[in-house]
């Protein structure tokens, strides 16, 4: 007999399309908690003085302000996304398997998509 452990970890599970939907909707959502400071400081720099609004602009250019924007845009991309999906679901529409498996693979690979378009533009 097969001994499980009580408290089953990630690193046990088999993933599946449907699991890594989920998780990347969860980082996501934290990515965007996470940002909320970093926005509200952005909108005081810019509606402050001329000064505080060109070194947020010039910041905003830099590579790291880049991947800050990136990162940001990216989260509320997929977490729209995946939201769409979950509601989907909540309402009972597709919750067969292969339908729940065809919907995770299409955000996912819709999410992945606009990321890339999403760095194109600010790069």
């Amino acid at each position: 007999m097969m001994k499980r452990p009580l408290s089953p970890r990630l690193s046990i599970y088999h993933w599946h399309p449907g699991m890594l939907a989920s998780v990347a909707h969860r980082a996501s959502g934290i990515v965007m908690v996470l940002f909320v400071p970093i926005y509200l400081y952005l909108l005081q720099s810019l509606a402050g003085t001329p000064e505080d609004f060109d070194a947020m602009r010039s910041w905003l250019h830099t590579p790291f302000g880049k991947i800050v924007l990136w990162m940001a845009g990216a989260s509320i991309i997929y977490h729209f996304m995946n939201g769409i999906r979950f509601l989907y679901l909540d309402a009972g529409w597709g919750e067969n398997r292969e339908t729940m498996r065809l919907a995770s693979r299409m955000v996912v690979s819709a999410g992945l998509a606009s990321m890339v378009a999403l760095g194109v533009i600010l790069w």
